[in-house]
């Protein structure tokens, strides 16, 4: 059952439509005009909106625009005994989810009814997933170090400056990565992340730039690389210091001309892709031992950000604690435990060489293996490798 919302200035019009679509076991309120139309908009939330074009005072067209502000997430279906064409497709061009013609198709009606309903399903569905996703990645943290970290994302994001993110495994480089992406006006298009380092090196410019059909023996069909794949968005060149010298000049070249070259292929393909690469080596070390071009050194690291140890905020680790502990207790069904100020202080004591992804493999095997209250004798039983 769904709550609709019907705008017509015609009351044989809206009365047919009321018994009609409550008669399909749907919520039905009406409005006799645009203005009443936004007003119940703004005071109730519906999940779709018939309006129709050809009104007194505000015409549909007028309305849909303002709909689209108020509640831009509700389907709304134009209906019109005067439509043309060109109407039809200037309200689908402010928003609108369909438009259907007078006398209208009952039928097609209920279709397109039902069809809006299943959109706005998979919308919210996405929108909730998008906020999981958010959550997962959520940077926590007060420390001067971490706050330092998000300043610099909040300055950099909005620009399409190329940044270098240093760090040690496990720090969250990635996530600083991600968060810059979505504070940056390229949100709403990919953010696809390459792992240099996991790539062999023969196969890495196919990766990245992708390969035409027989380009080389298993190349059996066209495929695009990840920067094609990012384009209008964000590419993460993740371990970039693991990356072979020939795929650096490709790189760069890319960087230069913001064009790239499939495999097998001499045809310039455009790109606007903005690239944000991470490392946890010294590239200034490796530039010295030949490993890396300085060239495309200078040209990652027009900003450069980085990560601090687990080690060097130890302050967060009550916020981390915290953190960790409601998003695994969620994964596993469990009501959160409670950790004892001692067990605080002996997380604080550990050296956490594995950083941030370590401290959420302790807290997890912690909760799985503790009782309701973690306690600092728990954390000195189960958080260290055990010793013979």
């Amino acid at each position: 059952m769904a709550k609709i919302l019907v705008i017509d200035d015609e009351k044989p019009i809206r009365d047919t439509l009321k018994e009609i679509l409550e008669y399909e076991d749907h919520q039905v309120e009406t409005a006799i005009d645009g203005f009443e139309g936004l007003e119940r908009a703004k005071e109730t939330t519906y999940d779709i909106i018939l309006c129709d074009i050809k009104m007194p005072q505000m015409d549909g067209v007028e309305v849909i625009e303002k709909l689209m502000d108020i509640c831009p997430e509700v389907p709304v279906i134009m209906i019109s005994g005067h439509g043309t064409v060109e109407t039809a497709v200037e309200t689908l061009k402010k928003g609108a989810y369909d438009f259907i013609e007078k006398p209208l198709d009952l039928n097609r009606l209920l279709v397109t009814i039902r069809n809006a309903l299943e959109r706005k399903e998979l919308i919210v569905e996405a929108q909730v997933l998008k906020r999981r996703v958010n959550k997962t990645y959520e940077m926590i943290g007060e420390s001067d170090a971490i706050k330092k970290v998000k300043d610099m994302i909040d300055r950099v994001a909005p620009t399409d400056a190329r940044v270098l993110i240093t760090g040690n495994n496990g720090t969250g480089k990635e996530l600083v990565a991600r968060w810059m992406h979505e504070k940056s006006p390229r949100a709403q298009y990919p953010f696809v992340e390459v792992n240099c380092a996991a790539i062999p090196s023969e196969l890495i410019e196919s990766e990245l730039f992708g390969h035409e059909k027989g380009a080389f023996t298993s190349a059996h069909k066209q495929r695009k690389g990840k920067f094609e794949q990012a384009n209008g968005g964000t590419i993460l060149l993740d371990e970039i210091g693991d990356m072979s010298l020939s795929a650096q000049a490709k790189v760069l070249r890319a960087l230069q001309e913001n064009t790239i070259y499939r495999v097998g292929s001499d045809k310039k393909i455009k790109v606007d892709v903005r690239v944000i690469a991470a490392t946890n080596k010294d590239l200034k070390h490796e530039i010295e031992n030949n490993n890396f071009r300085e060239d495309l050194y200078h040209r990652l690291s027009v900003i450069l950000i980085h990560v601090p140890s687990l080690n060097d905020r130890l302050e967060d680790i009550p916020l981390l604690t915290d953190h960790f502990m409601r998003l695994v207790c969620e994964d596993y069904g469990m009501p959160p435990k409670t950790v004892t100020e001692d067990a605080i202080k002996e997380l604080q004591n550990i050296n956490w060489t594995g950083n941030i992804r370590e401290f959420r493999n302790v807290l997890e095997r912690l909760i799985i293996l503790c009782e309701e209250t973690i306690s600092g004798a728990d954390v000195k039983a189960y958080a260290q490798p055990i010793s013979k």
